[in-house]
């Protein structure tokens, strides 16, 4: 076998068994539809937050939701704290990068709402502030993490964690976790009419 297909061959093997891993976190998964549903149907909205990729997916969950995961239905409140440039700017520079979400938690967030938190690594001192931030506003959170969780283990209402060392395979592990939370949400939603 050469190089190339050593990668591969090692890539699925290691993906498969992350998603086996993730079969031990049907409890947290369906905690997090829970939360998620419940405070969009009570009229509060979805906050995420996260860096590099994490903004991404931060990005890609709260657009599912604005927009539609697989069936019609009207849009509901759900914003993305990575996407607002002169926000990120102006706090970056004003006070810290380290305070860019948890300053726009304390502008935009309210109790009942629910922040939905990525960090690969559990490291990232924004992330931290930003769960510490939610939860003194009273909203619910939810953690994306890899790893052992790092510093924002135990920080979270509810913790997903893809105990993986490669950050690949732990941003494999959030989408997929965040695609099958939106499907249980927008089946309660439906439901609701």
């Amino acid at each position: 076998m050469n190089n190339m297909n050593k990668v591969i061959s090692r890539n699925l093997s290691d993906a498969m068994a992350m998603l086996q891993h993730l079969g031990g976190l049907e409890p947290q998964i369906l905690a997090a539809a829970e939360a998620i549903s419940g405070a969009l149907i009570a009229g509060e909205k979805l906050v995420a937050c996260g860096n590099g990729g994490s903004a991404a997916d931060a990005s890609h969950l709260t657009t599912e939701f604005v927009c539609r995961f697989n069936q019609d239905r009207r849009p509901y409140p759900a914003i993305s704290l990575a996407v607002h440039g002169g926000d990120l700017t102006a706090i970056g520079n004003d006070y810290s990068f380290e305070d860019v979400f948890a300053r726009q938690i304390q502008a935009f967030g309210n109790p009942g709402d629910v922040l939905t938190a990525f960090s690969t690594s559990g490291r990232s001192e924004n992330v931290h502030r930003a769960l510490v931030a939610a939860t003194d506003r009273k909203m619910k959170t939810i953690a994306f993490l890899g790893k052992d969780g790092g510093k924002c283990a135990g920080l979270a209402d509810i913790e997903l964690i893809v105990a993986s060392g490669v950050t690949a395979r732990i941003q494999e592990g959030h989408k997929f976790l965040l695609h099958t939370i939106c499907e249980l949400v927008e089946e309660r939603l439906k439901a609701q009419g």
